[in-house]
C-alpha cells in the first residue's frame, strides 16, 4: 500500500469511526458514506439498496404506495358465499375489503381461506357472517409505523382512511415490504423469461420491460419504438411522471393500469383491449 493509499484508507476508517461515535449527522451524510462502503465492495449492492429502501420507508406515508379506493376489488358484505367464487377466481387476490350496503364503507375483510371454509360448507352464508375486522390507517401514516402495527395486530392489509374517515384505498403488507427488498412474487407473477400473460381475450398482465416491438408483434399494433424501448417507458413519456399504482392511459386502442410501480420505476401492467378494439392479438389468432 503506497502513502496515497495509506491516507484513504485512513480517511476512510476515521469517516466510519465517526459515524459509529454519532456522526454523520444528517441523511444525505449517511447516504454517501454507506455508498463509498459500497464502492470499496465492503457493502453488497443488495445490501445497499435494502438499506436505501428502509430509509425511504420512514419518509413515506400510506397514501404514497395505496392501491386507490377506485381500484379495490370488493366484495357486498351481504353477497351469498357462491356470488363471491366467480370474483375471487377472477381477480386471485387473497384478501377483500366488504363493502356496506350502501357501498361507502369498508366494514370488514374477507379472508379468501374463510370463503374457502365455510363456503365448501354451506355456500348460501353471508359475507359478513364470516368477514373479519379491517385495520384502518390514516393517509398520513408512515410506512415504519405501519410496518409495526401490521406486526402487532398480525395484519395483512388495512383500509386507509380520509380525513373524513372514508375510505381512500388500501395497503398491504407487501406492499410495504416492496419498498424494502424490491419485486416480491405473487399472484400477477410469470415465467422470468415471459413478458406478456394472457388473462382473457381482453385482458393481459405484461411487464414493464415488455420491449414495444415485442408488443406490437403479438398484438399486431404500431406503437412507437423511436424514443422508447420498453411499453413502460413509453407510459412514463405518456403521463409525464412515474406513476402511482391504479394510474391509467390509453394509447389507440389499448387501456394501460399500472399494477405494481415504486418511485422509481413501472414494474407491471395491466393490459385492456377497449371493446371497439379491432385488432386481434397474434397468440388469439394463432388459436384459431
Amino acid at each position: 500500500m503506497n502513502e496515497e493509499q495509506a491516507g484513504e484508507h485512513r480517511s476512510w476508517l476515521e469517516r466510519l469511526g465517526h459515524f459509529f461515535a454519532g456522526e454523520p449527522e444528517d441523511r444525505k451524510d449517511l447516504l454517501e458514506l454507506l455508498r463509498a462502503a459500497q464502492k470499496r465492495n465492503l457493502l453488497e449492492p443488495e445490501a445497499l439498496s435494502m438499506i436505501e429502501g428502509v430509509l425511504q420507508v420512514s419518509e413515506l406515508r400510506a397514501r404514497d404506495i395505496m392501491t386507490p379506493r377506485s381500484q379495490m376489488v370488493v366484495v357486498p358484505q351481504d353477497a351469498e358465499l357462491e356470488a363471491v367464487f366467480p370474483l375471487v377466481a377472477e381477480s386471485a387476490h387473497s384478501r377483500y375489503p366488504v363493502i356496506a350496503e350502501d357501498r361507502t364503507e369498508v366494514v370488514g375483510i374477507l379472508l379468501v381461506k374463510d370463503l374457502l371454509t365455510h363456503g365448501l360448507q354451506d355456500r348460501s352464508r353471508r359475507v359478513r357472517e364470516i368477514m373479519r375486522p379491517a385495520l384502518y390507517v390514516p393517509e398520513s401514516k408512515r410506512l415504519n409505523m405501519l410496518l409495526t402495527e401490521f406486526r402487532v395486530t398480525r395484519s395483512h392489509m388495512a383500509i386507509v382512511v380520509d380525513e373524513y374517515g372514508a375510505a381512500a384505498g388500501l395497503v398491504t403488507i407487501e406492499d410495504v415490504l416492496e419498498q424494502i427488498v424490491g419485486d416480491i412474487e405473487d399472484e400477477h407473477d410469470f415465467g422470468e423469461e415471459e413478458y406478456i400473460f394472457r388473462k382473457s381475450d381482453r385482458e393481459y398482465t405484461l411487464k414493464a420491460l415488455t420491449p414495444i416491438d415485442e408488443f406490437n408483434d403479438y398484438f399486431y399494433a404500431d406503437l412507437n419504438d423511436d424514443e422508447f424501448d420498453t411499453v413502460g417507458g413509453l407510459i412514463v413519456h405518456q403521463l409525464g411522471h412515474v406513476p402511482k399504482r391504479g394510474e391509467q392511459v390509453e394509447i389507440g386502442r389499448f387501456r394501460f393500469v399500472v399494477l405494481r410501480a415504486d418511485n422509481r420505476r413501472v414494474h407491471l401492467l395491466k393490459l385492456i383491449l377497449l371493446p371497439d378494439d379491432r385488432l386481434q392479438p397474434a397468440a388469439l389468432a394463432s388459436a384459431h
